[in-house]
């Protein structure tokens, strides 16, 4: 039988076309859930990040200079009491983000932070708050500002 047609025909994808179709389908959901990442969070931990830097280098400059070191939260920012003016460093430094709220939790009533001169402060905690998102940033009074999970400072 010359010119017949083959007794099956080809019908469906073959594995290697599924595979191709579904490798895509994986990296396109991945760029979708990339791009949704939820802005609020990310801008609360810039935030942390950036007021755990500032703390801790307060604190060292106190330890270094011997000179005690506060720092408090003002309505559009926060300062540090006892560190030398720096060229180009306003009094009151902005927050990143003017919705920014924070509350001192511990030690309780506290208005402000003690970063030293001594090598020993007390433990502390603030939370850090950007809409409905809340960090928590603390020390236990000899490890460094961290942001710590809730129940990590007594």
């Amino acid at each position: 039988m010359t010119g017949s047609l083959p007794s099956r025909l080809v019908r469906g994808f073959t594995l290697l076309e599924l595979l191709v179709v579904v490798a895509i389908v994986a990296l396109a959901t991945g760029g979708v859930s990339l791009a949704l990442r939820d802005d609020s969070g990310t801008r609360l931990e810039r935030e942390a990040q950036r007021l755990v830097a500032l703390l801790e280098s307060a604190r060292a400059r106190s330890r270094v200079s011997g000179v005690p070191v506060y720092w408090r939260s003002r309505a559009q920012g926060f300062e540090f009491i006892g560190l030398p003016a720096s060229p180009g460093t306003p009094p009151v430094q902005a927050w990143l983000h003017p919705d920014t709220r924070i509350q001192i939790v511990q030690p309780a009533g506290a208005q402000t932070l003690t970063l030293g001169p001594e090598p020993l402060i007390p433990a502390q905690r603030l939370w850090l708050w950007l809409g409905d998102r809340r960090l928590t940033l603390g020390t236990d009074g000899l490890a460094p500002f961290a942001v710590q999970a809730d129940g990590d400072l007594p």
